[in-house]
């Protein structure tokens, strides 16, 4: 008896979502908004995505929605303090909107994506993500 291992392309490609998730970036788009920090990462059959957004009032400027398939994380860090100074200032702090969108694995439905904020980082979990990302052998019998 002989075994054949099949492999296919995976029902999630991480490599695809963090292309797709980091995407080129151009400089109009640099000048317009802000680009957060952003990990991806695997638990289990999860992805989990975590943003890096401090100062920002979450439940007032920050959306994640899935829609047609495509998991959409937008918002916007807004300068609160602007029109407090003088005109005289130092910062490194880039203020502005933010919008970042993905393809999701075919299997995933809506329920399965969650969000949380603690710490200054949003947290996105898409269950089951990687579910049957695994190749399966599947064995030859001989007759």
């Amino acid at each position: 008896m002989s075994n054949l291992i099949l492999r296919t392309r995976p029902a999630f490609d991480t490599e695809r979502f963090v292309r797709e998730f980091f995407g080129p970036v151009t400089a109009g788009e640099w000048a317009k908004g802000i680009n957060p920090a952003v990990e991806v990462d695997r638990d289990g059959e999860d992805a989990v995505i975590r943003v890096d957004l401090p100062g920002v009032d979450v439940e007032k400027d920050v959306t994640v929605e899935v829609d047609r398939g495509r998991l959409a994380i937008r918002g916007e860090r807004r300068d609160e303090r602007a029109e407090e100074r003088d005109g005289r200032r130092v910062s490194e702090v880039r203020y502005g909107s933010f919008h970042r969108s993905f393809a999701l694995p075919v299997h995933v439905t809506n329920d399965a994506v969650s969000a949380g904020y603690d710490a200054g980082v949003l947290t996105v979990r898409v269950a089951g993500a990687h579910k049957g990302a695994e190749p399966h052998r599947v064995a030859i019998e001989a007759k």
